[in-house]
């Protein structure tokens, strides 16, 4: 009885000090392993207050940043039309895109009326550019106004028609392909230049641009192209009998394209041209029409054999 009486109080001070140490159990459910604290609003949910709060503080941070992040996208914008204004400022002053624009307005026709006008000038009577408000018409409309498509169109290939001359004698080299198109683009620059040059010590007022030097010189291209072509199907012979037409062709075209551009306005009408000025002129117009097929020759004479 002794040995029963002190297992039951052993017992009964065990429980005593399991229930002292773990209050919480005894107002749980027996099969509970954890506490519900979900809606617990002592000790415990006190600890976990932050998420709670979570929410309303992201959404109170959500509506601060707004009016910020649309007030960098305003001045983002703002400073990217800025920049394209002063980009498009700086390249307009060096590079006239409006302008450039104006001489590639062509259409199919005008280019097969070109070509034939600087392969046959003879026949052509009209060679004054139509304007309309002071202001020439685009060359699709006129085929007496300047362009840049067929210079253009006709450097890039000229380089390919001497690629494939070069390879026909077993003489092409990317090398060599390279110097051709570097050695025609640099006498180019160099006839401008020098026409440039020589309208500023002849002191002549024309309304010729550069643009316009640069489209007049390129297109002797064509008939290079024309005297190449020739000389690969028809040997030396017919390479110089091409290139000697198309050599008085564009001949006759510049005198009578330029004339109306720097001689004086008596002889644009057809009036004899008179004083020492009006000479000067008459001699810087033949000169740089009888530069084109000293060009011509000295660019196309080695493609052939």
């Amino acid at each position: 009885m002794d040995y029963i009486n002190q297992t039951g109080f052993r017992q009964r001070k065990l429980q005593s000090n399991v229930r002292m140490r773990n209050p919480a159990m005894d107002s749980s459910e027996p099969g509970q392993l954890f506490d519900d604290t979900s809606t617990s609003a002592g000790p415990q949910g006190a600890g976990h207050s932050g998420l709670d709060k979570g929410p309303v503080a992201y959404t109170g941070q959500t509506v601060l940043s707004d009016p910020m992040s649309n007030l960098a996208m305003a001045y983002g914008s703002s400073l990217a039309s800025q920049g394209k204004e002063m980009m498009d400022k700086n390249l307009d002053r060096f590079i006239p895109v409006s302008k450039l624009k104006y001489y590639f307005a062509v259409d199919t026709l005008y280019v097969g009326k070109k070509l034939g006008l600087l392969v046959f000038p003879y026949m052509h009577e009209n060679w004054e550019v139509c304007y309309q408000q002071d202001t020439p018409v685009a060359p699709r409309f006129d085929v007496n106004a300047p362009d840049l498509y067929i210079p253009a169109m006709a450097f890039i290939t000229y380089i390919l028609v001497a690629g494939l001359a070069l390879g026909t004698q077993n003489r092409f080299s990317p090398e060599f392909l390279g110097m051709q198109a570097s050695s025609a683009l640099v006498w180019l620059i160099i006839e401008v230049l020098a026409v440039l040059l020589s309208l500023y010590l002849v002191t002549v007022n024309t309304d010729l641009t550069t643009i316009d030097l640069v489209a007049f010189s390129g297109y002797k291209y064509v008939g290079m192209i024309v005297g190449v072509l020739a000389g690969l199907l028809f040997g030396k012979t017919g390479y110089y009998l091409a290139l000697l037409w198309c050599c008085a062709s564009i001949f006759v075209f510049m005198i009578r394209t330029l004339r109306l551009k720097i001689l004086s306005e008596a002889a644009a009408e057809g009036m004899i041209v008179r004083g020492a000025k009006n000479q000067l002129r008459m001699y810087l117009t033949m000169a740089i029409a009888a530069a084109q097929p000293v060009f011509m020759y000295w660019l196309t004479f080695h493609l052939v054999r």
